[in-house]
């Protein structure tokens, strides 16, 4: 048979932040997609995008 879970191993498990931990500002980081709109050469847009890890050291940077 299976081992039987309980709610407080449920609970802590759901309470473990996933991801990785920045190493000056100790939260973890959020992967987030960056998308910019860059006008081409023959006048038309286009999108760039990228993934992006943001955390509080460089939320400000990114987003401004």
């Amino acid at each position: 048979m299976a081992k039987q879970t309980d709610f407080a191993e449920k609970a802590k498990k759901a309470s473990q932040e996933k991801g990785v931990k920045c190493p000056k500002c100790g939260t973890v980081k959020v992967p987030t997609l960056f998308v910019q709109s860059i006008r081409s050469a023959h006048g038309s847009y286009r999108f760039n995008q990228s993934s992006v890890q943001i955390c509080k050291c460089n939320e400000k940077q990114v987003l401004a």
